[in-house]
């Protein structure tokens, strides 16, 4: 669990003109919320934002938000972001205030652990997925989840059943999907090797339909 403070200041404005004025000072416009609570409007410096997310936990750091206002003392996630598409700057960010005491659904990266004896073998280590959703308690968010793949050979997978998880931990998840799976160099050739194969019977019809159309010309 990774915690970090993070100075906040009230925003009297909102709307676009508002949230312009917040920018064009050189912050970033930012609301939290939560259940039982009214959104409160923040503006936050983006290089401490930086600072207070640049944890091993990422997203999922316990920030407990410092300033003049409701805000203050409020243990927080961070819940969305909205990145400038030209200056990958933050145009908004969305806080998620917590219930210490009450668990909540986070998203948590995956972690491979060791090599595999398939990619010893020439194989690829594929990841299906890479972050899986689970419940647990804002103090007990583990920083990721550690599948161990060194037993793993060509053709093998391993399922989200198959995780284990930390204890007061549970996974979110009703399907009994693959997180990730060992694939062989002649699995990728022989899907390789059908595509062409298909490709090269789009261009074969294609020359036939030619040859045809240029007979009926001629006669």
């Amino acid at each position: 669990m990774a915690k970090s403070i993070l100075n906040v200041e009230p925003r009297v404005r909102t709307g676009k003109g508002g949230s312009r004025k917040v920018r064009a000072d050189g912050l970033v416009p930012a609301v939290v919320y939560g259940k039982g609570i009214e959104a409160l409007n923040l503006r936050v410096d983006p290089k401490a934002l930086q600072q207070a997310t640049a944890t091993e936990a990422g997203w999922n750091t316990l920030i407990t938000l410092k300033g003049d206002g409701p805000f203050d003392g409020k243990v927080v996630v961070l819940k969305d972001m909205q990145i400038d598409a030209i200056r990958r700057e933050p145009k908004h960010v969305d806080f998620y205030a917590l219930d210490l005491k009450k668990k909540i659904a986070f998203m948590v990266p995956v972690s491979p652990q060791g090599k595999s004896k398939g990619e010893k073998e020439g194989g690829t280590l594929q990841m299906v997925r890479h972050e899986l959703e689970l419940l647990c308690l804002p103090t007990n968010i583990p920083n990721s989840i550690e599948v161990n793949v060194e037993e793993l050979e060509v053709g093998d997978a391993v399922h989200i059943d198959e995780v284990t998880l930390p204890e007061g931990v549970e996974s979110q998840h009703d399907v009994n999907f693959t997180v990730l799976t060992v694939v062989g160099r002649m699995a990728e050739e022989v899907e390789k090797t059908e595509e062409e194969e298909a490709l090269e019977g789009e261009v074969a019809e294609g020359e036939v339909a030619e040859e045809g159309s240029g007979e009926a010309e001629e006669s």
